[in-house]
């Protein structure tokens, strides 16, 4: 597999052997959990007893010190047998690494994240709300933050938080009337005033349990305001996303190989692998796998560069449609057997599907293109 070009480090191999020795019971407990809509605990307990959660904080905070590059070979590992926790901790990931990447935080609350995440803490930023659709489109924010006292009270509703009831802490992006600015706080979820209102009832994805978060009166001291009206620009950490989606891409690929070198039905001699149309859709796998997992990694390793955020926003355009493709090429080659909830391939099917409405959309991707087209002629 050409992904064993990228593993580079002791870190990488260890969690990959750690995910390879146990990736059994990881598909039973992901199946369940699935099945049940509902966070996969068992996944998320082994993963904080080891640490997953310290993997993008710098090795002189305590943590694994793991680049983005890194991130996305392990998540692609860990999405291949559990898409769903794969993603919604990988909202984490991203965040820790963007913070302490950008020194983005005061040094006062970056050491409060720091002893938070070490302690076993997960966060994720909430900014969805239903009003505003897709928090990339620009939409002004209902949620709203007044000044109280030392500090600030946040009222509003914010969707699809993932990890929703095992996230220790909630960046919630709010507007500021009184700064005329979009601004972050962090507020700990067992803060008065906040509560998870179970809604989230969808066809994939359903294990991240991204349900609704509500704030009423939820007070924070000033401290906890960590970001104001920051300027937006490319943020390669975002490429967890389509990491998880190539894994479901892996996932179902060697779903399908698997079948076609086995599956041997009495009108055929031999197995359908041999047969010249399958393997015309094997190879056609392998060559998007390919593609997709270079373009990706190649991007990963740019991120020192300037301006790299159309080809950020590119790498997750690729994978994502790419993985579409590959998971319906699998299930041509599966048959009917593709379609049965005993398997996990109609999992795969139906997650993918999710990455299609994760930011940045695809006409957002195009037209960021497009202007980079112009611009270099101007």
């Amino acid at each position: 597999m050409d992904r064993d070009l990228f593993i580079e480090t002791a870190v990488e191999r260890e969690w990959l052997a750690r995910f390879d020795e146990n990736q059994q019971w990881i598909k039973t407990s992901a199946k369940q959990a699935d099945k049940e809509s509902r966070l996969n605990h068992e996944l998320i307990d082994w993963l904080l007893e080891h640490g997953y959660n310290r993997l993008s904080l710098p090795a002189a905070r305590g943590g694994f010190g793991c680049d983005i590059k890194s991130v996305i070979l392990l998540q692609e590992v860990l999405a291949s047998y559990d898409e769903s926790t794969a993603l919604a901790i990988g909202w984490h990931l991203g965040i820790v690494g963007e913070v302490f990447g950008g020194n983005l935080w005061s040094a006062e609350m970056m050491e409060q994240f720091t002893e938070d995440i070490v302690n076993g803490g997960i966060a994720n930023r909430v900014v969805s709300e239903a009003e505003t659709g897709s928090p990339t489109r620009g939409g002004k924010p209902a949620t709203h933050a007044v000044r109280h006292e030392d500090g600030w009270l946040l009222n509003g509703v914010k969707t699809y938080v993932s990890m929703s009831h095992r996230l220790t802490h909630y960046i919630v992006g709010t507007f500021v009337e009184e700064k005329e600015a979009m601004c972050f706080f962090y507020v700990p979820a067992h803060t008065a005033g906040a509560e998870i209102v179970e809604t989230w009832n969808v066809m994939g994805m359903r294990a991240t349990a991204s349900h609704d978060l509500i704030l009423t009166d939820v007070f924070v001291p000033d401290r906890y305001l960590v970001e104001v009206s920051r300027r937006r620009q490319g943020n390669a950490w975002l490429m967890h996303i389509p990491s998880v989606y190539l894994g479901i891409a892996q996932g179902a690929h060697d779903d399908a190989v698997h079948f076609a070198v086995a599956h041997s039905p009495n009108s055929i001699q031999g197995v359908i692998a041999d047969l010249p149309h399958i393997e015309m859709k094997l190879g056609e796998m392998e060559l998007k796998l390919m593609t997709a997992r270079h373009f990706l990694y190649h991007a990963a390793q740019l991120t020192s560069e300037n301006n790299l955020g159309p080809t950020f926003s590119a790498a997750k355009y690729i994978v994502v449609n790419y993985a579409q493709e590959i998971v319906d090429i699998a299930m041509r080659i599966m048959g009917a057997k593709s379609l049965e909830q005993d398997g996990v391939t109609e999992r795969r099917y139906r997650s993918v599907r999710a990455g299609l409405h994760n930011p940045p959309m695809d006409d957002a991707v195009i037209r960021l293109l497009a202007e980079q087209a112009k611009n270099q002629l101007s």
